[in-house]
């Protein structure tokens, strides 16, 4: 039976896109805003403005003071937050039903009014924080800048999704006032806003107080900047090696893959969960159950919409064994998999799997609402929500095997490799 969630969707003259999902079950309203703006986003020398802002968001606005949007809300039952992300910066909250209008009243007034409060003391506080994010978060965990490795060997530089959200310490600290005021006018506006509203609210309602309050904010028609031309998968093999105080060795094997929200994607996506996504996987029964060659083995696939997206394998490299050891493993079923293809039993456990994943995600109010945006900020379409799964399900073995022999060849892959048992070395 396909998904039905209900889905409603209005534009403001302003431009600011509003979608609403009535669930009365529970008398709880989820407030889920997505920003066209993330990482990729930036500027050379500019990193890590994204996410920044995501931060200096809640230090105060016009009518609000520092702090305040938390205890407000938090006060009337609320919880809130925020994530910063290469596609998009992501605002939510879900409060009781009668907490709805105040919830918007706040992110009005720091989505219209923010720059009345972004200060050079706040940006200092903020810059810190972040700063220290970075070092706790990055710097000083095991395998912590991996994917920071991943990204940059994977994707050339200058390239939107070559840099993290994070950010360099060097952009942070080079950071003005200007600079981030003229980055807060250029992104944060109506036309570049998705907002969703899931819960305790009618369609009617929901679009007339989201106009009272989102309504009077100005459209500013700014220059911003357009998608990148396509990549193809690499043509020979990247290779990062780190010597560090790990648990074990690791290894990070990367690939490039097609856009998000495509039937290559999807099918690629399929490749990698009956590769290494599951717990029957093939990576799992050869080198960790069989061979007992790795600790463990999880593989994943992110879609990205500026040309490109990313997936990759990791692999926990077993004390006995070594990484060349398990990398030749993980090349030769790549290679058997783009002959071959899944069997009937890898492909229904990969589509169950992904049927679960999604399932209990839309059951979730808050994650619904976050689906909500993302289609409809990133795809145009939030009732993208209900036929994804259909869209799954029609992918066929071959169409799987053959995305993986385009996209997950053995040459195409870059690898981060963390051993303690070699000297720092990078060879591209």
């Amino acid at each position: 039976m396909p998904l039905d969630y209900p889905v409603h969707e209005r534009t403001l003259p302003n431009g600011l896109r509003v979608v609403v999902s009535p669930d009365p079950s529970v008398p709880n309203v989820t407030v889920n805003i997505w920003v066209g703006v993330g990482s990729r986003h930036e500027s050379p020398g500019r990193t890590g403005f994204a996410h920044l802002f995501e931060h200096l968001m809640f230090q105060g606005s016009r009518n609000v003071a520092s702090g305040e949007h938390f205890e407000a809300l938090m006060s009337q039952g609320g919880r809130l937050n925020a994530t910063t992300w290469f596609d998009r910066t992501n605002y939510f909250e879900t409060v009781p039903k009668g907490a709805l209008e105040l919830a918007l009243w706040l992110e009005a007034d720091r989505h219209g009014h923010l720059l009345d409060a972004v200060t050079q003391a706040n940006l200092d506080n903020q810059r810190d924080v972040v700063k220290e994010e970075k070092r706790q978060r990055y710097d000083n965990q095991p395998y912590g800048n991996a994917l920071i490795d991943v990204y940059a060997a994977t994707f050339p530089e200058g390239h939107p999704y070559h840099h993290p959200t994070i950010g360099s310490m060097e952009d942070l600290d080079a950071a003005s006032l200007d600079d981030v005021h003229e980055f807060f006018r250029r992104h944060y506006a109506p036309d570049n806003t998705v907002l969703t509203l899931c819960g305790d609210v009618t369609p009617e309602d929901g679009f007339a107080l989201v106009e009272r309050y989102f309504g009077s904010i100005e459209p500013r028609e700014e220059q911003r900047r357009g998608p990148v031309e396509p990549l193809v998968p690499l043509t020979e093999p990247v290779r990062v090696e780190r010597r560090e105080e790990v648990p074990n060795d690791r290894l990070h094997v990367a690939f490039r893959l097609p856009v998000d929200e495509t039937p290559e994607f999807d099918a690629v996506s399929l490749a990698l969960d009956a590769l290494g996504g599951l717990a029957s996987s093939r990576l799992v029964r050869r080198l960790v159950r069989k061979e007992q060659k790795a600790l463990g083995v999880h593989a994943t696939s992110w879609g990205f919409v500026d040309g490109v997206s990313l997936g990759f394998f990791v692999l926990d490299v077993a004390d006995e064994s070594d990484t060349e050891a398990v990398e030749a493993v993980l090349v030769e079923e790549l290679e058997r998999f783009a002959v071959e293809g899944p069997t009937e039993a890898e492909m229904d456990a990969a589509l169950a799997q992904a049927e679960r994943a999604w399932l209990s995600m839309l059951a979730s109010q808050e994650e619904r609402a976050d689906a909500l945006s993302h289609y409809a900020s990133l795809h145009g379409d939030p009732g993208l929500v209900n036929t994804h799964l259909d869209r799954l399900r029609a992918v066929t073995p071959e169409q799987v095997r053959q995305a993986a022999s385009v996209w997950l060849r053995p040459e195409s892959r870059a690898v981060v490799a963390y051993r303690g048992d070699v000297e720092t070395e990078e060879v591209a």
